[in-house]
């Protein structure tokens, strides 16, 4: 006998909705119902996962489906919402393109808060924290997240120094080298983040007011010359590897 096919595909579209989900009907429109209808040729009867960043992923059901929205039957709750490591990205903001990559990967490699940091050199002061979270959630929706990273407004650099909580380590990796990133990730449990700078580095005063830090430990990431957005994923993809949830 052939085998019963999985239920709901693999290749069932998932969407995020922020509004708490719970059995029974949801009306979706705008961009998601354009989504739903016009590109992913939704259906009654067919199957859309969704998630709301608090209750989990659930399984809803085209019921209605129009030119501009769409009524979805929510069944079941397929998975609780996941556990997050805890762990930050703190970042300088970078140019538009860059950042939004940066924004994607922090949530595909399981960030639980992005703090654009604001410093000396800095190329951009005043990200859009709006489309930082759009890419986020879009990320979200593809890499099978059910937790959104949140997104900090931007805070400057002394300020974020200042304000530091006491028992998170902040990893920040030092152009001019420090202990290699795995042993020092490897080497401190708990509560973390990863200090990047802009792509002109952090300035020499900056850097001696990192290191004077108490919660700060200097990182290296290697021989070579990283971008800075290159410079985060690698910093974050360590992490996870060392104290994350990869381990």
């Amino acid at each position: 006998m052939p085998a019963t096919p999985a239920w709901p595909p693999q290749s069932t579209p998932r969407l995020f909705v922020d509004e708490l989900l719970a059995e029974g009907p949801i009306r979706i429109d705008g961009p998601a119902a354009h989504y739903l209808v016009s590109v992913m040729r939704t259906k009654v009867g067919d199957p859309v996962k969704l998630f709301d960043d608090r209750t989990g992923e659930w399984l809803g059901v085209a019921a209605s489906v129009g030119k501009r929205d769409l009524t979805l039957d929510v069944t079941e709750r397929l998975r609780e919402r996941e556990a997050v490591p805890d762990l930050w990205l703190c970042a300088a903001p970078l140019k538009k393109g860059r950042v939004d990559w940066l924004a994607e990967k922090a949530c595909e490699l399981g960030v639980a808060k992005l703090v654009p940091v604001v410093t000396r050199r800095t190329v951009v002061d005043k990200p859009n924290t709006e489309r930082l979270r759009a890419h986020m959630i879009e990320a979200a929706e593809q890499c099978g997240r059910t937790a959104l990273p949140h997104v900090a407004e931007p805070v400057k650099l002394p300020a974020l120094l200042r304000d530091w909580p006491e028992g998170r380590a902040l990893f920040f990796a030092d152009e001019t080298g420090g202990v290699p990133a795995l042993d020092a990730m490897r080497a401190h449990k708990g509560p973390a983040a990863i200090l990047i700078g802009p792509e002109g580095g952090f300035d020499s005063d900056e850097r001696e007011a990192i290191r004077a830090h108490p919660s700060a430990i200097g990182i290296g990431l290697g021989p070579r010359i990283l971008r800075a957005d290159t410079a985060a994923a690698a910093a974050v993809s360590l992490w996870m590897a060392a104290a994350g949830d990869w381990r």
